[in-house]
């Protein structure tokens, strides 16, 4: 997970986009926006990061930094 790869797509697009991509990540095609990432995998984990911090922005009026904060503590947790 490489943060200014999800900052990007936070900056470049919107949700609908992002979604998108995400589907086609999971389908294995290509997205039709760019999505940075050494594999799919990688590729899929910024989609969903980014999906997940513009979700929490619009829904808790928080700025890029506090969503990717709220982010990051929740995959600590599923990780430990």
């Amino acid at each position: 997970m490489k943060i200014p790869a999800i900052k990007k797509l936070v900056e470049n697009y919107n949700l609908h986009e992002l979604m998108a991509a995400e589907e086609a990540i999971v389908d294995e095609q290509q997205p039709a926006i760019e999505v940075e990432g050494e594999d799919e995998g990688e590729q899929l984990t910024h989609v969903l990061a980014a999906v997940w911090i513009l979700n929490d922005m619009e829904d808790n009026g928080n700025d890029f930094k506090t969503s990717l904060r709220e982010y990051t503590k929740k995959v600590r947790v599923s990780i430990s």
